[in-house]
């Protein structure tokens, strides 16, 4: 199957605008094209199915219930537990626990953040620079791209400017040139017309 090639027919620099009555007899024609023709259905889509998880989330945002997704409460100070105090009981110890694991996950939290610090402060400056300087030459070879397309863009609207200009007179003799041919074929054809009628009559006479 052969694609189809589209073809500019429009001629700016030799054409004449448009008159108002010329544009509202393509307009119209426009809308009576759009009147006949009917739009595509819409498509048909099928029920979304989401996973089970999902399902709860829908059903929490519905509900308009918090999101607790993470625990704030292991990164908070923790109370101290006074020397004094006797870990008597079973909750006690508990207790303990609980914090001695919160108090871990705090340090190891508060560690790891003193390690990305310290590398930041470092490493990040060059970093920093290196990325600057990366996204710097990006931008200047786009600028460059977009100058040379503008510089060809132009030089293609003079070119093109140039060639019509250069068969405008041309043109304008072909499209005298064939209007008369029209003409003279329609003046032909009457003509033709007109004979043949007065044949037609003559005969009509003689047979009489």
């Amino acid at each position: 199957m052969s694609a189809l090639n589209a073809f500019h027919e429009s001629l700016p620099y030799i054409d004449d605008e448009p008159t108002p009555a010329e544009r509202e007899a393509a307009e119209s024609l426009i809308r009576a094209e759009l009147s006949r023709s009917s739009p595509k259905p819409a498509p048909t889509y099928e029920e979304p199915t989401f996973s089970p998880l999902i399902e709860l989330e829908l059903e929490r945002i519905a509900s308009q219930q918090p999101l607790k997704a993470v625990d704030l409460e292991r990164y908070q100070t923790q109370e101290p537990f006074a020397d004094s105090e006797e870990l008597s009981t079973p909750e006690d110890r508990h207790r303990l626990a609980d914090a001695l694991q919160k108090a871990y996950i705090s340090y190891t939290y508060l560690d790891a953040r003193a390690q990305n610090l310290s590398l930041l402060d470092k490493w990040g400056k060059n970093a920093w620079l290196i990325g600057n300087w990366e996204l710097e030459n990006e931008l200047k070879t786009l600028e460059r791209d977009l100058a040379e397309t503008r510089r060809l863009i132009d030089v293609l609207t003079v070119a093109r400017r140039r060639q019509q200009e250069e068969v405008a007179a041309e043109m304008k003799g072909l499209e005298e040139t064939w209007k008369k041919g029209v003409g003279r074929t329609l003046e032909t054809e009457i003509a033709v017309e007109q004979l043949r009628r007065e044949v037609l009559e003559e005969l009509r006479v003689r047979g009489a």
